[in-house]
């Protein structure tokens, strides 16, 4: 019997250790396809390379809104695939008039680099920063954050005054996430990179837009709920009966990005107008 504990000790020592050491192979996918816009349905996009650092450069789809007061949404997408398969959102976005920047991660298309909490937010920020270099202000800017993505956005939207935030099945942290999947190790603790969105969610101060699919396997509805929970106003949550991980957009979100941002539009414009009101 004590043998039997040894080992099974030491097997389990040696699990939680590769689980730590391969954390980040778990987290980030990398994809080196260099997706096409024609293929993705998005030829009036603009293929762009933003620089990162390092000497690399992340790749992107670029589009202005119809109206140069208009909203432009940053696109943070999850762990995993490409901008391309993204690009249905996107279009969605595009013929409504609204400007979107379809950001891809220093690990993706062939750009080279290693992926880390801090390096995809030092990625988004760039982002932004393309964004502004256009000619765009910050109240204009929507992050918009799939999954992953999604702490990308809260952590920008709480250091930086943007003009929205939409959450695509987000999460209240990575690490809690990991906990629930690997339930059996201290996984909460062992993370690194930690996308802790609740301590992040209470500094932001743009309208927050969220939705989550009530069969969400991949990051269980509870999490989304707890972020909400604790997102400060104004904000709206939509938790789609049935729906899983990727398929929300057949279960109406679209329709619920394209609401939120025309009501952006309308505070734009109201922004805009007020100094002539009082002139």
């Amino acid at each position: 019997m004590l043998t039997f504990l040894v080992l099974a000790a030491g097997g389990y020592a040696v699990l939680v250790t590769a689980l730590y050491l391969g954390q980040r192979a778990l987290l980030y996918r990398p994809d080196g396809t260099v997706p096409d816009l024609r293929a993705h349905g998005v030829a009036d996009m603009t293929v762009v390379r933003i620089p990162v650092g390092n000497g690399v450069e992340s790749l992107a789809w670029w589009h202005p809104p119809r109206e140069s007061g208009w909203p432009v949404v940053v696109y943070f997408h999850g762990n995993a695939g490409h901008i391309g398969e993204r690009a249905y959102k996107a279009r969605r976005m595009i013929d409504a008039g609204f400007g979107v920047l379809l950001a891809g991660y220093r690990y993706n298309a062939g750009a080279g680099g290693v992926p880390s909490e801090a390096a995809l937010l030092a990625d988004g920020w760039t982002a932004i920063q393309y964004v502004l270099d256009q000619g765009y202000a910050m109240d204009q800017v929507v992050l918009y954050g799939e999954s992953l993505g999604s702490g990308i956005a809260v952590a920008l939207a709480a250091d930086h005054g943007v003009g929205g935030l939409v959450l695509e099945t987000p999460y209240s942290s990575i690490a809690e996430v990991a906990q629930a999947h690997y339930w059996y190790t201290p996984a909460k603790w062992l993370m690194r990179d930690r996308y802790d969105s609740m301590a992040r969610i209470g500094r932001v101060r743009a309208p927050i837009l969220l939705f989550h699919g009530d069969a969400d396997t991949t990051v269980p509805i509870r999490f989304a709920r707890r972020l909400h929970d604790a997102a400060p106003e104004p904000k709206e949550a939509h938790f789609l009966p049935g729906g899983g991980h990727t398929d929300l957009y057949d279960l109406g979100a679209g329709d619920l990005v394209i609401d939120y941002l025309e009501r952006r539009t309308a505070a734009l414009s109201g922004r805009a107008q007020r100094p002539d009101d009082g002139a």
